[in-house]
């Protein structure tokens, strides 16, 4: 097996809450609690969960837009909490990032060629012609139209525009791309165009992806493994199609039960878990998913499962349960 692209090790990220007149620090908010995670190069992982289960703060930790509480992580054998300046800079030139929203994450008072050239001129990469030759290139193999290079994000349709934040990311040729739900804000009929592009792109330019979303047959789509989360922790990772036919955590179960099936005579049983999501800032102790889990026992609250391979799994397939 190769080296990990990305490895992250006990990685945590927390943020403070503050009450009162004078925003005192009464607690913290774990949105990221100790997390460990090899991303392979040429790989897709993707990341699912619940809304607030910090999938799209672990993308962005991993991508390095948001620094770690605690824990070590490295891009391809670079300390990444060590580096500054120009090694910095050429870092970030290896990890991009596309956005949820391609409305938002566009500067509407910049024309479609310089917002894809951004990235470009902080890199001091190309000028002049040669800028205009590398837009115009990555523009055409996202499936934009030439024309579009003097016009502003307001002029196109969502799918478009995500086209062009895609292109923004791609335009510095980076290894790693961390896409955070680039499609859920696009119509279905869209959804499948961009799905594709993005899988295009990946054989094209042998990217390595982390894929987040919520929804489970996109990413199934998508991804080569699946790790899933649930309040701040991944609770099973292991191939899509070793996860998707033999799910073992409770919660991954539960998850799958709420698929669509495509086929109205099929027979499923759907899982309902009980009650509300615990709060991040007081989470549950031992497993934290025990006040919903519908094999939970006494013993889940005193000891906290840890991420390994059960008896009779094959591969990297790990989940974090005690009667998994």
């Amino acid at each position: 097996m190769p080296e990990p692209l990305l490895r992250a090790r006990e990685i945590a990220r927390h943020f403070p809450v503050r009450r009162g007149l004078l925003q005192r620090v009464t607690g913290q908010l774990r949105a990221v609690d100790r997390i460990n995670l090899d991303i392979y190069p040429g790989e897709t992982l993707g990341v699912v969960g619940e809304s607030g289960c910090g999938k799209s703060t672990l993308g962005r930790m991993l991508a390095g837009l948001l620094p770690a509480t605690s824990g070590d992580l490295s891009f391809d054998g670079r300390d990444m909490a060590s580096q500054r300046g120009a090694a910095l800079k050429r870092l970030r030139r290896d990890m991009q990032f596309i956005f949820q929203d391609p409305t938002s994450s566009l500067d509407p008072r910049m024309t479609v060629r310089d917002i894809v050239a951004e990235g470009l001129d902080a890199q001091g990469i190309a000028t002049g012609r040669a800028r205009d030759m590398l837009v115009a290139d990555i523009l055409d193999r996202v499936g934009m139209q030439q024309d579009a290079l003097q016009r502003y994000p307001h002029e196109f349709s969502g799918g478009q525009r995500q086209r062009i934040g895609i292109a923004r990311a791609l335009v510095l040729r980076p290894k790693l791309v961390v896409a955070d739900e680039p499609v859920s804000a696009l119509d279905v009929s869209v959804q499948s165009q961009v799905l594709n592009l993005l899988v295009a792109l990946k054989r094209e330019f042998q990217l390595t992806y982390v894929f987040v979303a919520h929804n489970l047959a996109v990413v199934s789509y998508i991804s080569d493994r699946i790790a899933v989360m649930y309040l701040g922790k991944i609770v099973e990772i292991g191939e899509a199609a070793s996860l998707y036919r033999n799910p073992r955590h409770p919660y991954t179960r539960a998850l799958l039960s709420a698929m669509p099936q495509p086929d109205p005579d099929s027979k499923s049983e759907r899982i309902v878990l009980r009650g509300d999501v615990p709060s991040p800032i007081d989470p549950p102790s031992g497993c934290r998913f025990r006040t919903r889990c519908p094999v939970a026992q006494a013993s889940c609250a005193t000891s906290e499962p840890l991420l390994e391979r059960k008896r009779g799994e094959a591969g990297q397939h790990l989940v974090a349960c005690h009667f998994a």
